[in-house]
């Protein structure tokens, strides 16, 4: 039987390519994002031309209302979860006394309480099975922190420790929980940066570039294939960078 992957954030960037590597891996899928309906609806069809029974939602995941409509429509299509990849999150930069409070608030919503959220949804299903596996995708700022990214990397040390609490909890109920800190990935999310200041950041990165978001997939696809004795981890992919 085909095991269901539920991936946040799949209209672009590391969720498009992790649901398309699912897919080809023999994956039935449940994909989200919190807008961009019309990108979700172009990653599903490449994916159900890749074999992948597909369904896709449309909210916002920071809103448990939305979780649990979400999780009742696979419930209603899938016989089971068999992995939740945490990717939806958002990045806002600037300085700390500048962040309003609304900014914060949206922050934490989209990056931190999401992965609360759907991670309950995935483990009340699992727990039934007495298996499954969830990854987060976190990042180096989550590890290490960052300049005029106080926000962005407090909420994703929050998910890195919860990870950590959440694997202990889980282990003897055959329920593995990881996450991939990445480094600087090439997708939208870094688009605001200018060639130059591209430039200078490869050049601080000892592999010399950014990683790919297909890099980014197949390292969450490994994570799921690792050995069950793998969890509680906080997988770093940077390049060498940090």
């Amino acid at each position: 039987m085909k095991k269901t992957a539920v991936i946040t954030g799949a209209s672009r960037g590391i969720g498009r390519a992790a649901a398309l590597l699912f897919a080809q891996y023999g994956c039935n899928l449940a994909l989200c994002c919190r807008k961009n309906s019309d990108l979700l609806q172009e990653t599903a069809e490449e994916a159900r031309n890749l074999g992948a029974s597909c369904l896709t939602y449309t909210g916002d995941m920071g809103d448990p209302d939305c979780c649990a409509a979400f999780f009742g429509q696979i419930d209603r299509t899938f016989p089971a979860v068999d992995i939740l990849i945490n990717n939806a999150g958002i990045s806002i930069t600037g300085l700390f006394q500048d962040m309003s409070r609304e900014q914060w608030q949206q922050i934490l919503s989209s990056n931190l309480s999401s992965v609360f959220y759907l991670s309950q949804q995935a483990v009340r299903r699992m727990l039934t099975r007495h298996r499954g596996c969830i990854v987060n995708v976190s990042s180096v700022w989550g590890n290490v922190g960052a300049s005029c990214e106080v926000a962005y990397s407090t909420v994703k040390g929050g998910i890195n420790s919860m990870t950590r609490a959440l694997a202990k909890e889980l282990a003897p109920s055959g329920i593995r929980v990881n996450a991939a800190a990445f480094g600087a990935i090439d997708t939208d999310m870094n688009r605001f940066l200018s060639a130059e200041e591209s430039r200078v950041l490869c050049q601080e990165i000892p592999m010399g570039r950014m990683g790919t978001p297909q890099e980014a997939a197949l390292l969450l696809w490994q994570l799921c294939e690792s050995p069950d004795y793998l969890t509680g981890q906080i997988v770093t992919m940077d390049g060498g960078w940090i």
